[in-house]
Formats: C-alpha cells, sequence, structure tokens
C-alpha cells in the first residue's frame, strides 16, 4: 500500500431525505421537508461548515417507483442550488441533467449561468437516464437503447463545451453532427475558474469511455476495494490515452453510511430505519439493479448461475450497469443465499458500498481506500439527514483532519480549485 500526501475529496449526496425509505421519519424530518427552503439552507451551511468540497443532487425527470425508489420525488438541481448557493461562499453544488431529455443550447446557457452567479462552484454530472417513466414524460414510449443513448450523450457533451468556449471567445460554434445541428454562441458571461466542472455517473463501457474523455470526476458505484482498485486504474489509464493528466480526474464512490457514537448504536440506527421501511423494498430494488424478478428466486439457496451469468442485453436494460457489475462481483465473491444477501444490504450496501459503524470507522475506511489508490474520496450518502450530515460535518472531518487526510479550511473558492488542490492521483 503506497502513502499518498495531500488530502481526500469529500462530496455529499444529498438524496432528497436520505437513501433509506423510512428516512422521512427520522427526528426533524417530515414527508414534505424537501419543499422547505429552510431544509436544503441548513444541509448547504452544515456541509460548509465540514469544509466539504460538494453536494450532489439527482435528477430524475419523472415520479420514482415508491416499491424501489427511496425518494421518488425530486426537485431540479439547478433551480435548488440556486438558492443554496446565495447562503454558501465555498461549496460546490453539482447538478444531475439528462442528455437524453434536455437540449444542449438551453442546458450550456443555464448551467453556465449559474457557474457564474455561485462564484464558480457548479458542476454538471452527465447521466444519460434510464426507464420508460422519464421517456413517456417527454412522449416516448422507452429511453433508446444504450448506445444510442451514449452516442447522443457523447455529442451533447462536446456541444455544450464548445458553446462554454464560445462565452469566452466570442466566436459562433458552427456544429452539423447526428444528432445536434447549431449556429451560434452564448452570451452568458464566462464564469471564474473556468468552465463549470463535469462528472460522470454511468458503469457502461462507453460511459467510463466518456468519463476518461472529459470527465473531471466520476460519481462511481463500488462494492469491494479491489474492484475499485481496478475501475480506478482503468479510467485514469483512459484518460492518459486520451491525452490527460490522470490528476485531471476524480474517482468519487459513493458511499451509503449510517453512523453512531459506537458500532452497536450505528446498527440499531440502521436496522430501525430499514424495518420501518416497506418490507418489498429490497426485494423491488434488487430486480431493477440486476435485471430479473427477485421475489421469484429461493431465499435460501445461492444467487443460480443463470442470474449471475446472465443474460442480460445491456443495450435494453433499464437499470444501472456499474450498479449491476458491482452487485454481480460481490455476490460472486461471498456466494450467499438470497436471504442472506438482502440482510446483508443493510451494513454493506447494494450498488454502491455501504458502511454502518463509529465516525472513526468510516475514516480508517476512507484511509484504507485512499492509500491502496481505490478512490480520490468519496461521495457520502447518510442514511438520513440532516442529522446524518452533521455527523460527517462535525465529527468525521475532525478525525480525518487530526490524520492529515483532510484540509482544516477551505483553501480555494471553486469547485475546480477544490478539485485541483486535492491529492495527487495513486499509482496507475
Amino acid at each position: 500500500m503506497t502513502r499518498r500526501d495531500g488530502h481526500v475529496v469529500l462530496g455529499i449526496n444529498a438524496l432528497v431525505l436520505g437513501y433509506v425509505p423510512a428516512s422521512w421519519q427520522s427526528s426533524g424530518l417530515h414527508p414534505h421537508s424537501f419543499v422547505d427552503p429552510g431544509y436544503w439552507e441548513t444541509i448547504g451551511r452544515t456541509a460548509e461548515r465540514g469544509t466539504l468540497d460538494a453536494v450532489f443532487l439527482a435528477d430524475v425527470p419523472a415520479l420514482g417507483d415508491p416499491a424501489y425508489d427511496a425518494n421518488p420525488a425530486h426537485l431540479e438541481p439547478t433551480v435548488n442550488w440556486a438558492h443554496v448557493a446565495g447562503v454558501t461562499e465555498h461549496l460546490g453544488l453539482v447538478s444531475t441533467a439528462s442528455t437524453t431529455f434536455n437540449d444542449p443550447v438551453e442546458l450550456a446557457e443555464r448551467l453556465l449561468t449559474f457557474h457564474t452567479l455561485s462564484g464558480g462552484r457548479s458542476a454538471w454530472n452527465v447521466v444519460t437516464s434510464r426507464g420508460q417513466a422519464p421517456a413517456r414524460n417527454f412522449g416516448q414510449p422507452d429511453v433508446p437503447e444504450r448506445d444510442d443513448r451514449y452516442e447522443r450523450a457523447a455529442e451533447f457533451v462536446d456541444v455544450v463545451r464548445a458553446l462554454w468556449g464560445s462565452s469566452r471567445s466570442g466566436r459562433a460554434v458552427t456544429h452539423h453532427g447526428a444528432h445536434f445541428d447549431v449556429d451560434g454562441r452564448l452570451h452568458v458571461p464566462a464564469g471564474p475558474g473556468g468552465d463549470p466542472v463535469l462528472f460522470q455517473a454511468g458503469g457502461s463501457a462507453k460511459g467510463r469511455e466518456l468519463a476518461a474523455r472529459v470527465a473531471e470526476g466520476v460519481f462511481a458505484a463500488e462494492l469491494t476495494r479491489a474492484g475499485a482498485v481496478d475501475h480506478y486504474r482503468l479510467v485514469k489509464r483512459r484518460a492518459v490515452a486520451h491525452g490527460r493528466s490522470p490528476d485531471d480526474i476524480k474517482i468519487l464512490p459513493g458511499l451509503l453510511v449510517s453512523l453512531g457514537s459506537t458500532e452497536a448504536e450505528a446498527r440499531r440506527r440502521n436496522d430501525d430505519l430499514h424495518d420501518r421501511s416497506p418490507s418489498s423494498y429490497a426485494v423491488g430494488w434488487l430486480s431493477h439493479a440486476i435485471g430479473i424478478d427477485a421475489s421469484k428466486l429461493e431465499l435460501d439457496e445461492p444467487f443460480p448461475a443463470e442470474v449471475l451469468d446472465g443474460p442480460v442485453d445491456l443495450a435494453t436494460f433499464a437499470g444501472s450497469v456499474g450498479f449491476r457489475e458491482s452487485i454481480i462481483a460481490r455476490i460472486r465473491e461471498t456466494n450467499p443465499t438470497v436471504r442472506d444477501y438482502l440482510r446483508e444490504t443493510r451494513y454493506s450496501g447494494s450498488g454502491h458500498g455501504g458502511f454502518v459503524g463509529t465516525p472513526e470507522q468510516l475514516a480508517d475506511r476512507i484511509e484504507d481506500w485512499f492509500h491502496a489508490g481505490a478512490i480520490d474520496g468519496f461521495n457520502l450518502q447518510p442514511d438520513a439527514l440532516l442529522d446524518g450530515l452533521e455527523v460527517i460535518a462535525d465529527e468525521l472531518v475532525p478525525i480525518l483532519r487530526r490524520r492529515g487526510l483532510y484540509r482544516h479550511e477551505y483553501e480555494t473558492v471553486t469547485l475546480r480549485g477544490h478539485l485541483a488542490a486535492a491529492a495527487p492521483s495513486a499509482p496507475i
């Protein structure tokens, strides 16, 4: 294991109220907290108190299925974060937006406007969307096949980046491609610290290639340290193949966290939230995540080979390829029964990794993966906001500071500056 100098990157994925369906029952929350401006202001101020790098917010342009979606309703991220920008000064604000259901000219203008007014703190998390529900909201029967979505995404991102460049150069963009025809330029003034930062969250081969070519951050899905090391090296090597430095792209897996003053307390908290959640949630989520009806599996038998081996048509698969790959790898590694796996996901995560324990133990996990060359940081996802975020800001961060793994105060004012000031990449 190689010791690395410098600090980790820490983000918070603000999954509306928390990643557990029953998070709305936590102290200080209710089902409608997410439409309270003060709730989001508190998230921003708390994250900034902990000198965290950024907060992320997903966007699904449709109501989710409550059978497996912990937060079936969402606010539009750029509008939401624009409000939070007004009560913060340093915190990065990452908005997810689909290349399938947006227009590149409109999105480029919206994101650059937000970037300029926030003082260079905005980022775009590039996704292609999946599933019938958002497609039907846009008058389509379903989303295009995966390869088609990523071909559109690659061209979409290139158009957006060119338009951002036009705000600096004053020269019009002339683009005539397979998906878009653009003749014009943006009249929004360029923001400080360069263009908005680009994150990418897809785990497919084409998603990783897009990340290696243009992204400055990857919101990855990793369940094992060994798998995370392999992915870290793969993406950074592909970035080098595109003429970039490995330091140009930060790898930030999601990590679902439940924290307590003791491990037993953290487990009680975690169990209590899961026990209050719908009993069908875990089976429904697993079915969606791996592309089979998990309710038809024998609970006290291991996963059958035909489930682990496929067949799954990734072109039409409605779930996340990254999630599916990490789940299947974890099942192959431990060979649990279906019942044991569903129980284990409470503590070890499903899709994204999971952590249940004390802030000190979480610091151990971060330090171990960081020095192993598996991550540049984590995108932490508390089981329930706001108290889960408070523990991260007020207890975890001071531990990381004492270990020399995190800064004591903001050293930069833009999100791109925060990422650049973090530790150099591990050897690849």
